[in-house]
């Protein structure tokens, strides 16, 4: 059975403690922007898995309880910044196995300011589930006084550097492409431009990387209606629903950790297999894509993504960047939201975004941002520790 995304929702991505509200209400917000977008009550949702890293367990529950007390099942879904795109693949998969012929995915995030830790319990890394990856990464490049996440991409981007001649212009690039973007996005938490040179800069958080091109954390919620096709069929709103065309998840192997390389070990071979997956399911493949969101929590991962969806060979990302592919004009438009780098990274609520971008790209409902003639959309959503989620999407009509 086929599903479709018949509504999506969010909130603007908010700096941590500048707006008074709670979880609850952010997701009050973005789920009655996205039931309101499908044209249905709360009364026809029939399951909703919710995603968070930060709240305390039942979270989803009190947060969906805002929507309608109906009694429907409520999961609680934590899958690092992987975890909105997970709520989502639950919502897909219950809707074409046939559970359920409409499903809510909720994401939501209320962060604290300041840059993520490792993931360590009480800065004891030996209890961290990404333990083994930050051994890897401690293994070849020692540890350093800098935030752990942006020291793990950080020396992901060196070893790139080193290997295939990556200037810092290059990763750079990422960031001034992303910002330039998220100023026509009114969910954005940025939307300010700046030119490479301004970006390299910018403040080190972890060398070569700049705060400019570090996502940021942030307060903010999304949502999606996930339904059948013969709930399209019932609702007649077959012109606005945007197919789920494939959708593959992958989880680390032994290629993660043998090498001892961090590009390895943040994910680039779990995204390289989600995405095989995804084109094999669709017989589509990324010359098929025209407007991608893709996970750019630091500008390297978005350089290490182009290379594992098969945008160009390895180590020639940031050729690819530098020659404009990537953006209005271009081969592809990567992440015209503004991406994480911009637009803002609450960790719940990420990959159900990156998902509301595409369908707004794929309805023609993008305005200024709008990508001509969209008609096939990709969202790339990854967790450390690890998990990646390949999403291809595809104008229903």
């Amino acid at each position: 059975m086929k599903a479709y995304v018949a509504g999506v929702g969010m909130t603007r991505f908010e700096k941590p403690e500048t707006r008074d509200w709670q979880y609850w209400d952010m997701a009050r917000e973005a789920g009655s922007a996205a039931l309101a977008d499908a044209g249905i009550t709360y009364a026809e949702v029939e399951q909703v898995p919710v995603g968070y890293c930060f709240q305390p367990s039942t979270a989803g529950q009190r947060a969906a309880y805002e929507l309608g007390l109906t009694g429907v099942p409520v999961y609680n879904v934590n899958n690092n910044c992987a975890t909105g795109s997970s709520a989502l693949m639950l919502a897909r998969q219950f809707v074409e196995g046939g559970v359920a012929d409409c499903v809510l995915a909720l994401g939501f995030e209320k962060m604290k300011r300041g840059a993520l830790g490792g993931g360590a319990d009480g800065g004891d890394f030996s209890t961290s589930p990404v333990a083994r990856h930050y051994g890897v990464m401690a293994a070849r490049h020692g540890f350093e006084m800098s935030p752990p996440t942006a020291q793990i991409f950080g020396d992901a981007a060196r070893e790139h550097m080193e290997k295939y001649g990556t200037t810092e212009a290059q990763l750079a690039a990422v960031g001034a492409k992303n910002h330039r973007h998220s100023a026509n996005n009114p969910y954005a938490q940025f939307q300010d431009v700046y030119g490479v040179d301004e970006i390299l800069a910018a403040r080190v958080v972890h060398r070569p990387l700049t705060k400019l091109q570090c996502s940021p954390t942030s307060d903010g919620a999304a949502a999606a209606v996930v339904v059948s096709e013969r709930f399209v069929e019932r609702h007649e709103s077959a012109a606005r629903a945007v197919e789920i065309v494939a959708q593959a998840m992958t989880t680390d192997t032994e290629e993660s950790f043998a090498s001892g390389s961090c590009i390895d070990v943040v994910g680039q071979p779990m995204s390289r297999e989600a995405a095989r997956q995804v084109y094999e399911r669709s017989g589509l493949g990324i010359d098929d894509v025209d407007v991608m969101e893709l996970h750019d929590c630091f500008s390297i991962n978005e350089l290490l993504t182009y290379e594992a969806l098969g945008m160009c060979e390895k180590g020639e990302s940031g050729k690819l960047v530098e020659s404009g592919a990537t953006t209005y004009g271009g081969r592809w438009v990567v992440n015209p939201s503004g991406g994480l780098i911009s637009k803002g990274h609450p960790l719940g609520a990420t990959g159900i975004a990156q998902v509301a971008e595409l369908v707004w790209q794929l309805r023609g409902e993008a305005g200024p941002r709008q990508v001509p003639g969209a008609r096939v959309g990709l969202a790339h959503n990854i967790g450390l520790g690890g998990a990646a989620v390949v999403t291809l999407l595809r104008a229903a009509i």
